[in-house]
């Protein structure tokens, strides 16, 4: 399930992008079009820009605006930026993997194993679908 950073995330990304992407919008509008709390957006698009996904300008005419090409943003990045790991298991993580503690052998694992390929297909799904994709939607 997509926590509540992670939709609220998409929803603002979706709105900058359908707005050209390139002008800054205020966090005012956001929150208000997309029904986000203005405090919680704040976070959000600070760990954003933190990402490099957002830009932002001070002052009169200021905002937040895309410093990528929403053709080159991948779902699953932003999911990973958003919400960390993408696996429903941390020994099945690509990019965030641990070690189960209470699995003596993994390789032997049929939950294991059944997670690597839940992991592949919903990889494999976020990944053909870019920031531009979901503006369509």
């Amino acid at each position: 399930m997509l926590s509540k950073k992670t939709k609220y995330g998409l929803k603002a990304l979706i709105y900058i992008a359908k707005q050209g992407g390139t002008a800054p919008v205020l966090i005012s509008d956001i929150s208000e079009k997309e029904q986000i709390p203005k405090k919680f957006l704040e976070a959000i698009l600070l760990d954003l820009k933190k990402f490099g996904i957002l830009g932002s300008k001070k002052g009169k005419g200021g905002g937040y605006y895309l410093m990528k090409d929403p053709k080159t943003v991948s779902a699953a990045t932003l999911i990973r930026v958003l919400d960390g790991p993408i696996a429903m298991l941390p020994c099945v993580s690509l990019n965030y993997y641990e070690k189960c503690d209470d699995c003596p052998h993994e390789d032997k694992c049929s939950l294991h194993s059944f997670m690597a390929d839940v992991r592949d297909s919903t990889l494999n799904i976020l990944q053909q679908k870019s920031l531009h994709d979901l503006t369509l939607l």
